[in-house]
């Protein structure tokens, strides 16, 4: 069908930009060293993630148990849940998924390393950890240095779990705006994970994965030889807020993710009302930008409307007419969605199930 007949809201992917975004990050990538395990938190998609695999990734990142039960029911093979899993039922049903497809968790505190493999062992399976640790983001894991290896031996004296490298994501550097500045925390993560690495190897301990890495700091991880795999996930779509980066030429991607929305009201002087609201868009980063209209500029949102300023000069839109927003922020904007609709040119490809909408546990 003609994207003109898509009804509003709806949750829109150039495929000619998706495409050429999975392309460019391997592209620039190859050569590093580095695997690319992107972050399927972003689109939720099985889909996606066929795509992802399909163009080299060796498996996906999930940060819940849910979205990793639905990937596997999907036929997604290999997944690391970039979380640390507290409590007895997500422990039960993260282990019954290890029997099912490869399985990574994060860990950060002894008390859950045995909580983990007693799960492991009542599912009859080895679960492979990763002990996090606090590169400078101030969330989760433990200090670099000692502190991890202390962890680490906790995670190979556990006799259902193996040791399968550090978890060294620093989420905070993703959205420094300066080239350099955003390069110098990529920087810090990336001797952080090294001074941990080190001090594993002094106590003849093999870390066989560094992982970590994400849409704004993938080329610094992958030039540091620390990172030997990549967690990327708002490149496919990319945003508003990822837009406020400066960026080196090399890591551009394109905007391929546009919620579109039709106006719904002209009768405000200086504005107009379109049917996308705080439940089509998410605003925690940002309100969303108007794609390809100068003059036009998302001001306000409530429940089911979003108002457009108009400046002096604009075209004022008319009555029903479709305008294309770009979400602030990629990941929880899907998360309100059931489909994606995914296109080329003028007309509608395909549609895509969310599948992991609403996997919070």
């Amino acid at each position: 069908m003609p994207i003109d007949e898509v009804d509003t809201p709806a949750l829109l992917l150039d495929l000619d930009a998706f495409e050429a975004n999975l392309a460019a990050l391997h592209d620039a990538v190859r050569g590093s060293g580095a695997r690319v395990r992107p972050h399927a938190k972003s689109h939720k998609c099985a889909e996606i993630a066929r795509r992802q695999i399909a163009a080299g990734a060796i498996g996906i990142c999930c940060q819940k148990v849910s979205e990793a039960e639905a990937f596997i029911d999907a036929g997604i093979r290999d997944v690391t849940v970039t979380n640390e899993v507290v409590g007895a039922q997500k422990l039960r049903r993260l282990a019954h998924l290890a029997r099912r497809a490869r399985i990574s968790v994060c860990v950060d505190d002894p008390a859950n390393v045995a909580e983990l493999s007693e799960a492991a062992d009542r599912a009859g399976v080895v679960i492979d950890v990763l002990v996090e640790i606090d590169v400078g983001a101030r969330r989760c894991g433990v200090p670099p240095g000692e502190a991890a290896v202390s962890l680490v031996r906790a995670v190979k004296a556990a006799p259902f779990l193996r040791f399968a490298g550090l978890h060294a994501y620093q989420g905070s550097a993703q959205h420094v705006r300066a080239v350099t500045e955003r390069r110098q925390q990529a920087a810090f993560a990336a001797d952080y994970a090294a001074v941990t690495r080190d001090a594993l190897a002094r106590y003849n301990i093999a870390c066989e994965t560094i992982t970590g890495g994400g849409t704004g700091t993938y080329l610094f991880d992958a030039a540091s030889r620390v990172y030997n795999e990549l967690q990327p996930g708002s490149y496919i779509f990319m945003d508003a807020d990822y837009r406020r980066n400066d960026w080196d030429d090399r890591a551009q991607f394109r905007q391929s993710l546009f919620v579109l929305t039709g106006v719904m009201s002209t009768s405000g002087a200086g504005h107009v009302v379109v049917d996308a609201g705080l439940k089509a868009l998410a605003v925690d980063s940002g309100l969303p930008a108007v794609h390809g209209r100068a003059g036009l500029e998302y001001t306000k949102a409530s429940d089911e409307h979003g108002v457009i300023g108009v400046a002096d000069r604009a075209v004022r839109p008319r009555l029903g007419e479709r305008l294309w927003l770009v979400p602030g922020h990629c990941d929880p904007t899907v998360n309100l969605y059931d489909h994606i609709v995914a296109y080329r040119a003028d007309r509608v490809e395909a549609i895509w199930p969310v599948v992991a909408r609403g996997a919070l546990w």
